[in-house]
């Protein structure tokens, strides 16, 4: 057992110090981490703007230390954060400032099982990360649906809780449907075990949809059954300059018509410009132009053809087309780096949220008037699903509160999610209301009750707080 130099001055060093050793006696000395230097890590989230005290951390490494480590936080009233790759933007894995939470690591539930290419599914850990399930199944013909940029952190338990989304839910949706099962620890410990994986099986409510999505308020993921898909061998990519958003928007409509097309990502000139200052790649046209898509089909066959057929028909200023893998990492490379180069500047305000396309143009426009000169924005996101990432500079702690809600009010108000799908978390919970009717959120509250009715599991996350 690893303790610290200092307890969080909210809690009785004894009572951590005794939780400590009956953690330890579940997963052993060296996975219950104490004090600042060793919780650190797991305190502050990758955004770097939501950060807690963790009474400890501890790092289980199968399912039955799990839910030893749940009955013994159960019997002890303590609350527990469940943590993947905390990749999180939100503040759902991060604990709060009061030092009383436990956070309970799954990156040492990293077991992945055999590929069943009859059934083209596999069973793996909540720690497996993204690109290490990729490998995995890759020598079958087969890869994981959802692809994400943060691929070598992010954990396939934190991408369910949140239901990621990712560059390619036009053509495989997001995390949810890709998930054929799941094993999680419930609120007193017990194991819920829906790993059949069965295609067909209509035995009652769907408790493992249930759990996709609920940012580990219900319970602590612990294993998936994941869907897999044929990788297709023939892919292309594209980056298409283009005037403006509307002109983006309008080309998605011929676009969607390929049946190859995988991913139709967005970015715009300031973007651009700041991911070429940062990261030393060379500008991929002669000049700046307002707006670029990428797009990336992929196929049995080549699908050059058809993706320069429908690009020709969309109004295109200058068009850069990849077959091979260093190509179109590159084209990739100017949309998946914005979030480095963003960090590069400062700490950005991150908005996730989805408006509908008929609606998209005219919320970016409308966003200068929203913001105030309150802070410099930088777009970029999923075009398909009208996904936008808001990264907002310099916005001054005494306008933070005041910019979100005027934000988050107009994306209700267009009739958008003020989550796309990076989850509520802590950051969000008191703006549900915008998005949820009060029917909707009494609901949520019972099915919270039902699942967890000490109230245990992560409690801050996701729903506001009583009152």
């Amino acid at each position: 057992m690893t303790i610290g130099p200092e307890a969080p001055p909210s809690v009785s060093p004894v009572d951590r110090r005794l939780l400590a050793r009956r953690l330890a006696t579940v997963v052993g000395d060296a996975h219950v981490l104490t004090g600042p230097a060793l919780c650190g890590p797991y305190e502050t989230d990758f955004t770097g703007r939501h950060t807690g005290r963790a009474l400890l951390v501890v790092r289980p490494a199968d399912s039955a230390q799990v839910a030893g480590t749940v009955r013994i936080c159960a019997a002890a009233g303590v609350p527990i954060v469940p943590q993947g790759g905390n990749t999180g933007l939100v503040g759902a894995s991060t604990p709060s400032g009061d030092g009383t939470e436990v956070v309970l690591s799954s990156r040492r539930l990293a077991g992945i099982g055999p590929v069943d290419p009859g059934s083209r599914q596999v069973t793996v850990g909540a720690g497996v990360a993204l690109a290490e399930l990729q490998r995995h199944v890759r020598p079958y013909g087969l890869e994981f649906g959802v692809d994400l940029a943060s691929r070598d952190s992010a954990t396939l338990g934190g991408m369910a809780a949140t239901n990621a989304g990712g560059e390619r839910v036009l053509r495989y949706g997001t995390t949810r449907a890709n998930v054929a099962g799941v094993e999680a620890v419930l609120a007193d410990g017990d194991v819920l075990d829906r790993l059949a994986g069965l295609p067909k099986d209509n035995t009652g409510y769907d408790l493992a949809g249930l759990l996709v999505g609920s940012e580990g308020t219900l319970a602590v993921l612990t294993r998936l059954r994941l869907v897999l898909r044929a990788r297709m061998p023939r892919r292309v990519s594209a980056l298409v300059a283009l005037d403006s958003l509307d002109a983006a928007v309008s080309a998605l409509t011929a676009l969607r018509r390929l049946e190859s097309l995988e991913l139709a990502e967005f970015f715009t000139a300031d973007g651009l410009a700041l991911v070429l200052e940062h990261s030393g790649l060379a500008a991929p046209f002669r000049r700046a132009h307002p707006v670029y898509l990428l797009l990336g089909c992929a196929s049995t066959h080549d699908p050059t053809g058809e993706l320069a057929e429908a690009v020709e028909r969309v109004g295109a200023l200058e068009v850069a087309v990849a077959v091979e893998d260093s190509g179109r990492r590159r084209l990739a490379a100017y949309r998946e780096r914005h979030t480095e180069a963003v960090n590069a500047v400062g700490t950005p305000l991150k908005l996730d949220v989805t408006v509908p396309l008929p609606e998209l143009a005219r919320f970016v426009a409308e966003l200068p008037d929203l913001l105030a000169g309150r802070a410099e924005a930088y777009l970029y996101g999923h075009l398909a699903e009208g996904n936008l990432h808001l990264n907002l500079l310099g916005v001054a702690a005494a306008d933070e509160a005041a910019v979100v809600d005027a934000v988050l009010r107009r994306v209700a108000g267009l009739g958008g999610s003020i989550s796309a799908e990076h989850g509520v978390g802590r950051a969000k919970a008191g703006h549900l209301h915008l998005t949820r009717s009060p029917a909707d959120i009494a609901l949520m509250r019972a099915v919270k009750a039902a699942w967890d009715p000490a109230g245990l599991l992560n409690p801050h996350a996701l729903l506001p707080l009583p009152g």
